[in-house]
């Protein structure tokens, strides 16, 4: 993986860029899925919910997070930049399949929407939506400290 050190500074930037795109949606679906809780199933409100989040979902958050992954590999690939001997990394990349697992559930979320059968109230969107805050925050710590 050594041809990839010369384009390393690109990578690492279309990667915060991805990470970027990534958490933003993430972010915001769940807020759209509190306020798509909270109008009647079929309705005028819920169909334009449903659009704004299939929109979200399959035109920046799905293409973000495969960027990410996928340029997050090869900034793991490239020799030197990554030291697998300690803790943090690893800790970040438990986070990051954390965030990964957090987007699937979205995923089902909205997969429920779409066939009007949500069963969360507005309060437990509000309350999952600070997940992906909470996981940002420990991976940038994790990635700018390096704490173990």
């Amino acid at each position: 993986m050594g041809f990839l050190a010369p384009f390393y500074p690109w990578i690492k930037a279309l990667h915060i860029v991805a990470v970027i795109a990534w958490m933003a949606g993430m972010l915001y679906l769940p807020r759209l899925f509190v306020y798509h809780a909270g109008v009647p199933a079929g309705s005028s409100q819920s169909e334009l919910f449903k659009l704004m989040e299939r929109r979200l979902l399959r035109i920046i958050i799905n293409p973000a997070m495969i960027a990410t992954f996928v340029l997050g590999l090869a900034l793991a690939g490239t020799p030197g930049i990554v030291d697998w001997g300690r803790g943090y990394m690893w800790a970040k990349l438990a986070l990051v399949l954390g965030l990964g697992a957090y987007h699937g559930f979205c995923a089902l979320w909205f997969k429920a929407f779409a066939a009007d059968r949500n069963v969360h109230s507005e309060k437990f969107y509000r309350r999952v939506n600070e997940i992906p805050a909470v996981l940002m925050l420990l991976i940038v710590i994790l990635i700018v400290v390096r704490p173990f």
